[in-house]
């Protein structure tokens, strides 16, 4: 089955988002995590800036300086031999890898879930040497004690670390630092402890020694993690053959708990959305997995942008009246929402 996109997509653009400064032009909002809050559905986009051209000689890369948090521009020479800008996402200059543009989390607020108010300025920014390349890729889990718990990737020349914080209502904030080191990313908070314990889905890198999937790890604290488990792989000759991760929390049903998650084709390096159903009380069984994507790049605003033919969810709403809000990521650029209904999607699993 197929999840519908809606008719209005992109529901968000970057021309809909206010550069953080005047140095700076928005080259994609995208990846949002979601929650409802009451009335209210809440979105944590990634924003990616990168610095406006002002010599095409030169390459600006764009940084924070951990002491200052300011941005500063790194320029290399556009000519030289020694430079690689064939991936848009990237600038190698004589081995050294960079991001052509730097990340931080912002919100967006909406009483209807399809039309949203951004806001003016980051509610995250990159703030610590561990993220000096920007913070990417939010989730959002909704615990029992009121806490929102954001995981994100922190990115510098240290690698991709995941980070979480916490918030009690999206207006103070507190990091709770890094949790899991490099190379990782792609994390996400079950909403409940299994067996007295917070569960975690996350994705370490495995090359070369296979490819990389997703892995759940057990905390007590949510600060101190351990006794990882791997949970589910690439598939070979599949739509996702190459690498999978967790997209948004896992939402828990009578069934299992269902993990939308995304995966890329080896041959393609296309981005599509699956499902896994996991045991409600062994999250490490996995009960069930999509054989075909929900959802694959087709829509111009999928298959054209930053980085094409990526379709990538961090965030899942379950309505009231059955369907799940499913807010991806299109083409590292825009932000676009499909809906299901979950009792299809579990039929289908089944």
């Amino acid at each position: 089955m197929e999840a519908i996109r809606y008719e209005g997509n992109p529901i968000i653009r970057p021309e809909d988002v206010e550069p953080s400064s005047e140095a700076v032009r928005v080259v994609g909002v995208f990846n949002p995590a979601a929650v409802q809050l009451g009335e209210e559905t809440i979105l944590l986009m990634r924003v990616a800036e990168s610095f406006r051209e002002v010599d095409p000689n030169w390459v600006r890369v764009p940084v924070v300086d951990p002491i200052s948090r300011e941005l500063r521009a790194i320029c290399l020479p556009r000519s030289s031999p020694d430079i690689d800008v064939s991936d848009p996402r990237l600038v190698v200059y004589r081995g050294r890898v960079y991001l052509t543009s730097v990340s931080h989390l912002r919100l967006a607020r909406s009483r209807d879930g399809r039309h949203f108010d951004v806001e003016r300025h980051p509610m995250l920014a990159p703030d610590t040497a561990y993220e000096t390349y920007g913070i990417e890729d939010p989730r959002i889990t909704h615990l029992a004690d009121g806490r929102f718990i954001i995981s994100f990737s922190a990115v510098s020349e240290h690698g991709v670390c995941v980070e979480l914080a916490e918030t009690p209502d999206f207006a103070n904030f507190r990091r709770l630092g890094i949790v899991l080191p490099p190379e990782n990313r792609n994390a996400a908070v079950f909403p409940e402890k299994i067996g007295g314990r917070y569960v975690m889905m996350h994705r370490p890198n495995s090359e070369p020694f296979g490819s990389s999937g997703i892995w759940l790890a057990f905390s007590d604290d949510l600060v101190h993690w351990g006794d990882h488990r791997f949970l589910a792989g690439a598939r070979p000759g599949t739509w996702d053959s190459a690498r999978i991760g967790a997209g948004a929390p896992p939402l828990k049903t009578r069934h299992g708990w269902l993990a939308i998650y995304h995966g890329a084709a080896l041959e393609s390096n296309t981005y599509c959305l699956g499902a896994l159903l996991l045991d409600l009380h062994d999250p490490t069984r996995v009960l069930a997995r999509s054989r075909e994507p929900l959802l694959w790049p087709v829509a111009p605003y999928e298959t054209q942008g930053f980085y094409p033919n990526v379709v990538f969810a961090c965030g899942v709403i379950h309505r009231s009246n059955g369907r799940l809000y499913v807010y991806y990521g299109a083409a590292d650029h825009a932000i676009a929402l499909a809906e299901i209904g979950l009792d299809e999607l579990i039929d289908s699993l089944r």
